[in-house]
C-alpha cells in the first residue's frame, strides 16, 4: 500500500507489535521508524509526552500551540488514560497499553498506534506501527496522511531526545 512504511527494515516489519494483539484482520498495516542517538531511557519520556501534545505539524494538527520542548516530568501512562492531546490541548484517543521504557499503544480515531524502543546500542530504534479494520477504501489516504504526520512526529521526537541533558 502506498505510504505504508518509511524508515524500517523488513525485520521490524515482521516483528510482532503490541497492536497486533488488539487488531485481528487490519486492512491497514503501516510501520514508520527512525534511530534516535540516545538511550531508551532518554527516549521514553518523550513518548509519554504525548499526553500532552502531538509533536507532528502543531499548526495543523495543534492549531499553532506548540508541543512543549522540555520534559513536564510526567508519571507513565496507564490504560484509560488519554493517548495524546490535539487542536489545542484537546484530549484524543485511549491508552490500551503500556510497558514503561518499552512500549506505548494507544487509539486514536479508530486506529490503534503502538510505540516500541528497541535499544541498538548507545541508540534506539523508535517504531511506530499503526493498524485499522475499518474503512478498507479509506486505508490508503490514512496510510499517506499517517506517513506524513507521523514521519515529522518521530523526527520531532528524536531531536528532542537527542538534545543534551540539562545538568
Amino acid at each position: 500500500m502506498i505510504g505504508d512504511r518509511w524508515g524500517v527494515t523488513p525485520a521490524e516489519t515482521r516483528r510482532r507489535y503490541p497492536c497486533d494483539e488488539l487488531v485481528a484482520n487490519p486492512v491497514l498495516e503501516a510501520w514508520r521508524g527512525v534511530t534516535v542517538r540516545a538511550r531508551p531511557d532518554r527516549v521514553w519520556p518523550w513518548l509519554v509526552q504525548l499526553r500532552l501534545a502531538p509533536y507532528s505539524y502543531d499548526w495543523l494538527d495543534n492549531l499553532g500551540r506548540r508541543s512543549p520542548q522540555q520534559l513536564c516530568g510526567l508519571e507513565d501512562p496507564v490504560p484509560g488514560e488519554s493517548f495524546t492531546a490535539a487542536f489545542g490541548g484537546r484530549p484524543v484517543g485511549r491508552v490500551l497499553a503500556v510497558r514503561p521504557g518499552e512500549h506505548l499503544t494507544g487509539r486514536i480515531m479508530g486506529a490503534v498506534a503502538s510505540y516500541v524502543l528497541v535499544p541498538d546500542g548507545t541508540s534506539t530504534r523508535l517504531l511506530m506501527k499503526l493498524v485499522t479494520h475499518r474503512g478498507r477504501a479509506f486505508a490508503p489516504f490514512l496510510s499517506l496522511g499517517d506517513l506524513i504526520m507521523a514521519r515529522r512526529q518521530l523526527l520531532n521526537l528524536a531531536r528532542l531526545a537527542e538534545r543534551p541533558q540539562a545538568t
